[in-house]
């Protein structure tokens, strides 16, 4: 027993210096107690007089005020009687687990992200609508945001509802009327009948800062007043599918968070949990809210006409990356490029082309290709814009008359950029009599076999060549000239199919 004592003491005292050594102790080491039997005991009360006690001045040193984590409390005892459960119940002809869990495609890379209400939660068992469709029930979350019971959702939770309620932090229940939606911004705005009920602070994004912390209220799973928190990720985050720009954070949201508000640290909501970047369904630490400024604007306009309208440009556009910024010549690697222009639009009528970049409209900077259409669709039908727009190395300045949207053309996909290679690699020929008339095409070139370079872009035999760097071509001679003034990069207009993308190709 005396070995095995000393042999005690022996590692408490490593162990101890170890963890001095580390700076987790410090000179509080002789505040342990240890109780196993005195040599231990006298083992730890050695190491406490240890040289290496003398960290303690270190790690005493006062906590910096800048650095320290938020009291979320007061935000939730203010706010969480606010925040509500929304019920729905409604037909559908897909099961309820079908609509939770639609099928992964395992060519779209962006098929995982889901919205996140639970509308396929059963609650009591499975009912049934007069046409004999199955009873679809489910839930999310919702905000108060005035005092006579107005509250902000999402969308996508009360999508085909025929049944609405509202459960309030104290119990009450109401039925609520949906007032409107809009799908495009996955914002709707519900109406209980109530008076003097508790209401949000509204915030706004414009001062929002990345690695702020942020705190989220909402019933995931039907976990009612759940609080969780976590920092912004990003903002202006584009999401395929969205002309939202959302804001990303590492907030843990889950199905029935959908329509719940985010807050900042002075309690004021700057979004609308809205989507999870997800392969389970679950949360994988990607969250997307909506910016409170897009959602204060949709509910303005549904309380006033009772519907959202979004305008329109009538473009189609992509990003602009290092290859595009080369071709065209332009100091930074931003800008909305335009690849298609619908006809009779207003950006035909303001004269944007194929092939122009728009850095700003109203002043404002456009950095990505998702800016645009995020500017675009929250103005109002009819609303006038100026747009700068990089045309043949120089900035122009067009005004464009926006129109109501009736179905806004989709961005097409953005194309990688090419990896390095000595030529472009096509082989060319005109396009037949035929050909013209059935594509419509007045002119352009058939690329009948791509390799090299253009292969690498992705270029594909049985696409149409329409542009080179913004010039129109229709003859091989002219594509060998354009390519012999470029030494970094070109931009190729393709027609594929009913699309018209540009493609850069690095060609030195």
């Amino acid at each position: 027993m005396q070995n095995e004592g000393a042999s005690m003491a022996i590692t408490a005292k490593r162990l101890t210096l170890a963890l001095c050594a580390a700076g987790v102790i410090g000179g509080a080491v002789g505040a342990i107690a240890v109780n196993h039997n005195n040599a231990m005991a006298e083992g730890a009360a050695a190491a406490a007089q240890a040289p290496v006690a003398q960290v303690a001045p270190a790690t005493a040193a006062p906590a910096d005020p800048q650095v320290a984590l938020p009291d979320f409390t007061k935000i939730v005892k203010r706010n969480g009687p606010a925040v509500v459960n929304v019920q729905v119940v409604g037909g559908t002809k897909t099961s309820a687990r079908q609509r939770n869990a639609p099928q992964m495609d395992d060519d779209d890379p962006f098929s995982f992200f889901r919205q996140f209400g639970i509308p396929g939660m059963p609650r009591g068992g499975r009912g049934g609508l007069p046409n004999g469709a199955p009873t679809m029930r489910g839930e999310g979350s919702g905000f108060i945001v005035s005092a006579d019971g107005v509250i902000l959702t999402n969308a996508h939770v009360v999508r085909d509802a025929d049944e609405v309620t509202v459960k309030l932090q104290d119990r009450r229940e109401y039925r609520a009327k949906v007032l409107g939606s809009d799908a495009k911004t996955d914002v709707a705005v519900l109406k209980i009948e109530a008076k003097n009920l508790p209401v949000v602070p509204l915030g706004s994004t414009r001062n929002l800062q990345v690695g702020e912390w942020v705190l989220a209220i909402g019933s995931p799973y039907g976990l009612e007043s759940t609080v969780t928190a976590g920092v912004v990720s990003a903002k202006g985050r584009s999401l395929p599918g969205d002309t939202t720009q959302f804001i990303q954070t590492d907030v843990a949201v889950n199905p029935g968070n959908s329509g719940g508000p985010l807050f900042n640290t002075r309690g004021e909501v700057v979004g609308i949990n809205s989507q999870i970047y997800s392969e389970s369904g679950g949360f994988q630490g990607l969250s997307f809210s909506i910016p409170i400024d897009v959602a204060v604007r949709v509910k303005d306009q549904i309380l006033a006409t009772g519907k959202v309208q979004h305008a329109k440009l009538g473009v189609a556009v992509q990003d602009v990356n290092q290859g595009f910024a080369d071709s065209f010549k332009l100091d930074t690697v931003e800008g909305a490029l335009v690849s298609t222009v619908s006809r009779g639009s207003p950006a035909d009528k303001a004269g944007l082309k194929a092939g122009d970049v728009i850095r700003k409209v109203n002043g404002q900077d456009i950095v990505s290709s998702g800016d645009l259409p995020s500017l675009i669709s929250l103005a109002r039908p009819g609303e006038k814009v100026g747009l700068d727009v990089w045309r043949d190395g120089k900035l122009v300045h067009l005004n464009a008359t926006l129109a109501s949207d009736q179905g806004e053309p989709a961005a097409p996909e953005q194309v990688a950029s090419a990896d390095s290679g000595a030529k472009l690699g096509l082989a060319l020929r005109p396009l037949d009599p035929a050909e013209r008339r059935e594509s419509g095409l007045p002119a352009g070139l058939v690329i009948e076999d791509a390799g090299g370079a253009a292969a690498i872009a992705g270029v594909r035999p049985g696409d149409v060549l329409l542009s080179v760097n913004g010039k129109p071509v229709s003859s091989v001679a002219q594509v060998r000239d354009v390519v012999a003034k470029s030494t970094k990069s070109v931009a190729l207009l393709i027609q594929r199919g009913d699309d018209k993308i540009f493609i850069p190709v690095r060609i030195g």
